[in-house]
């Protein structure tokens, strides 16, 4: 089964031209606007896997944080078919994108979670 942050991180970074990864880089302010997509629980299945995952976006102004994480939200959760070696059967968000804190207060984050559920192409 191919790993939802390898599914999820090439087709964010397609999807909105901004760069994306499973980890923040050490120069992230360089690298603004940036989007983290990892897994963070959900219970895989012999099938089919159904993991809960954190998308973060991160960018230089609030403005742009926001309107970067609603236009990934609004693509998640219209996302289906095949994508980078998996099925997505469904995206259901959890918890929308709102304020996170950062520690570095010219990084804006905003952040929410998202169930999907998937297979193996």
């Amino acid at each position: 089964m191919p790993d939802i942050e390898a599914v999820l991180n090439p087709w964010a970074e397609a999807a909105t031209g901004a760069r994306a990864g499973a980890a923040t880089p050490a120069d992230l302010e360089k690298k603004l606007p940036f989007i983290r997509v990892e897994r963070i629980s959900g219970p895989d299945g012999p099938f089919t896997t159904h993991p809960t995952v954190a998308v973060d976006v991160f960018a230089s102004t609030a403005d742009q944080a926001r309107a970067l994480s609603n236009t990934l939200s609004a693509a998640l959760i219209a996302l289906r078919g095949p994508v980078n070696g998996a099925v997505i059967r469904s995206v259901r968000c959890t918890a929308g994108p709102s304020r996170q804190p950062w520690a570095n207060e010219a990084i804006h984050r905003r952040g929410a979670t998202y169930s999907v559920s998937y297979r193996a192409a």
